[in-house]
């Protein structure tokens, strides 16, 4: 669709012609007239609702929106987040005079470009050959005249990325050192991802999702309906042998239907030959039993009723693959209007925990409250 956007010198000749065109005999638009005065206050209303309209119409599509109005697009999708500005890094040569005595350059110390305008900071480097670990610094050992230190920009962003020989002036104190320069330049730094760029990138991200990858089982799933438990175990048997190569799908509630429906949505994403399967998920049942009293004004019958259900709603409620604690169920039970109290609770006739695994739905068995 093109929008059409007037000047305002557009807007006044419009109003003029339309004012013109209702008239019985002919309205003067010469300069200080009040019509004129009109037309220009008409006009200056005009460009602001059309400036409104137009940022309206930018922030409605993620190609014409810009910054952080760009940012809760990709936000909405949970896909892509623009990636932050990268510190410039490099090496500098720290160098001495005097070469006598050992000396060391403590990770944190400060150095600066000869403008001032730059400063970096002295980073740990197991990969240079002075790095001490112990002491966080570079040595400078007896008769060791200069040592290669890595530092990072202050600034993250493009600003760090200097020219060889300006990084040369030492702004902390450091016994034994004298000079510093970086022998060549830095280009490491980049500056925060470009809306152009998150654009392209989002693009990329859309383009892949139905690659072989672990995303893309979960879309293909998730877009068949609603309420489907699942999970994605890869490189093993549903027994837990290691196959690598290998994945497989499980779905709780499962019914044989909604298996293909799965079986055929997961085949449409995965990788070339590369095999799966889809299964039901074990079921283990949670049987509980708990002793409770009622507070005064409510009845027992009534409190353990409420109790129960509260239980067996919980239970309902626990995704494929979590856990169930024992103690959680005190809580559930507390919770329940009219509790007084809670005692001799068991799961599964004790007190220990239901351990999650991927294979496994933990359904309601039996609640028992007396």
């Amino acid at each position: 669709m093109t929008i059409s956007i007037l000047a305002t010198q557009q807007i006044v000749s419009a109003y003029a012609a339309a004012v013109q065109a209702k008239a019985k005999s002919a309205i003067s638009f010469v300069s200080g007239s009040l019509e004129l005065a009109r037309a220009n206050a008409v006009a200056a209303l005009m460009m602001w609702l059309q400036a409104l309209a137009m940022q309206i119409l930018a922030l409605t599509r993620a190609s014409t929106s810009v910054g952080a109005d760009l940012d809760t697009w990709m936000a909405d999708f949970g896909i892509v987040v623009r990636e932050a500005a990268v510190a410039a890094t490099g090496t500098v040569t720290f160098a001495r005079y005097t070469a006598t005595l050992q000396a060391t350059v403590a990770a944190g110390v400060t150095i600066q470009t000869a403008d001032g305008t730059q400063k970096f900071i002295v980073i740990a480097d197991a990969a240079q050959p002075s790095w001490n670990a112990s002491l966080n610094a570079y040595v400078l050992g007896a008769g060791v005249s200069s040592i290669t230190a890595t530092v990072q920009a202050v600034t993250t962003g493009t600003a760090g990325n200097i020219n060889a020989a300006t990084l040369t002036q030492i702004t902390s104190a450091i016994a034994g050192v004298d000079t510093v320069t970086n022998a060549a330049p830095f280009a490491s730094g980049v500056n925060a991802e470009t809306d152009t760029a998150l654009l392209a990138r989002f693009q990329l991200t859309l383009q892949g999702l139905r690659s072989g990858i672990k995303v893309s089982a979960a879309a293909a799933i998730e877009a068949l309906q609603q309420g489907i438990q699942y999970s994605i175990v890869e490189d093993q048997t549903f027994a837990g042998a290691v196959q690598e190569g290998f994945f497989y799908v499980v779905i709780s509630p499962y019914t044989a239907p909604l298996g293909a429906t799965v079986y055929s949505a997961v085949d449409a994403v995965r990788p070339l030959s590369i095999p799966f399967a889809v299964y039901a998920a074990n079921t283990l049942a949670a049987n509980v039993a708990a002793t409770v009293t009622a507070q005064v004004g409510y009845t027992h019958a009534g409190v353990a009723a409420s109790v129960v259900t509260a239980i067996q709603n919980f239970i309902a409620a626990i995704p494929l693959g979590s856990g169930l604690l024992w103690s959680q169920l005190y809580s559930v039970a507390w919770s329940v209007p009219g509790v007084a109290g809670v005692s001799n609770l068991t799961l599964n006739s004790g007190t220990a925990d239901i351990a999650g695994t991927a294979n496994q739905a933990i359904i309601n068995g039996t609640t028992v409250i007396s």
